[in-house]
């Protein structure tokens, strides 16, 4: 058997994207499948970063616009952005990124908490950070990015 199909568990599997001019990554454990984009139905009094909800497939899913939730310029969604679905805890939600960029294996050691510059630290959607072929690769936290997790009031 070839060295190629052997895992290091020292490793993360990560898909990276951008969204803008910044790039980040998931795990790609947590990525259910990559499809293009769709117009999203909005729904009353959701956050400002929920695009809406599309059928996928008889299951609704609720599409975060990661621009809008990180804070980056917003362009209007076209048929060139991508919906990256993914499966956290017990939900399954889409992303809204420009591009999906290439599946890297990163050593764990490699991967650096990012420093603490945040207002408030709880808001932090950045897991861990890394540099590839000179440039940074921000690890996306899945759990800060679900709908609701922000403790906000009714």
């Amino acid at each position: 058997m070839s060295e190629q199909g052997h895992i290091d568990p020292t490793e993360q599997e990560l898909l990276s994207f951008r969204v803008g001019e910044q790039e980040y990554s998931v795990d790609i454990m947590s990525v259910r499948e990559i499809r293009g984009w769709a117009r999203a139905t909005p729904l009353p009094h959701s956050a400002a970063h929920v695009r809406g909800v599309i059928n996928l497939r008889g299951t609704v899913l609720p599409i975060i616009d990661l621009a809008r939730l990180l804070g980056i310029p917003v362009a209007e969604a076209t048929e060139r952005n991508v919906i990256i679905v993914v499966h956290v805890h017990d939900q399954t939600l889409g992303l809204l990124v420009d591009a999906v960029s290439d599946i890297l294996s990163i050593p764990q050691g490699d991967m650096q908490p990012p420093p603490d510059m945040a207002e408030d630290a709880s808001h932090s959607f950045i897991e861990a950070l890394t540099i590839i072929e000179g440039r940074m690769l921000r690890i996306l936290d899945l759990d800060a990015v679900q709908p609701g997790h922000e403790t906000e009031a009714a």
